[in-house]
């Protein structure tokens, strides 16, 4: 048999195409990561699978926030101390968290779950506006914060966020640009991003 000739089980090829799913991982790291778990890890390989299967089983979405939970109604949420009259949009969970280190922050919050990208075909529909303008007008907030990035994605779907909810006679912030251009929430120092949420501005 020539070298060329040579192929990879069929399983292993299957787990090299699914590891290709995570962002950043292309063939070549797919195939070292498949090498590594069954040849170095496989008890760190069944830990995976079984942590990923239980994630999906028991994952999924806050009615409220829409950010993941494993409840309906997600802790923060379901929060008494919480000011329930301001709204803070971000696009994902990990700017969640981030906002939350800033201690600068006691109101509720709306993840997107992504940011307007006609080019990936990421519409409204795909960021949950429908759900975050029903949220908006619920009769308790007040104040909706826009904080998405301060990337071209990020400023559009700020732009966009804005416009509808003007009007609907709802009012809109956005948070200062205490973050640099470009820059993302989720890499962003909190003392940083504290001074970004205290001198927002209305939009």
């Amino acid at each position: 048999m020539r070298p060329t000739d040579h192929q990879n089980p069929q399983s292993l090829d299957q787990l090299v195409e699914a590891l290709r799913c995570l962002p950043g991982v292309g063939p070549k790291s797919a195939l070292r990561m498949a090498y590594h778990l069954l040849q170095r890890d496989r008890a760190g390989a069944q830990t995976l699978a079984n942590a990923l299967d239980h994630a999906l089983q028991r994952v999924g979405h806050c009615q409220l926030c829409n950010t993941f939970s494993e409840s309906a109604i997600c802790p923060l949420c379901a929060s008494s101390t919480r000011d329930k009259h301001l709204l803070c949009v971000v696009e994902m969970p990990t700017d969640l968290m981030m906002m939350e280190l800033t201690h600068s922050y006691n109101g509720m919050y709306f993840v997107l779950m992504g940011r307007l990208s006609p080019l990936d075909g990421i519409g409204p529909k795909e960021i949950n506006l429908d759900k975050l303008i029903k949220r908006a007008q619920d009769g308790i907030v007040n104040e909706v914060i826009l904080a998405t990035n301060y990337t071209n994605e990020g400023e559009a779907t700020a732009h966009y966020i804005s416009e509808l909810l003007k009007s609907r006679d709802v009012s809109v912030s956005r948070i200062a640009r205490g973050l640099p251009m470009g820059g993302e929430i989720e890499y962003v120092d909190s003392g940083t991003l504290s001074m970004a949420l205290l001198g927002r501005k209305s939009c």
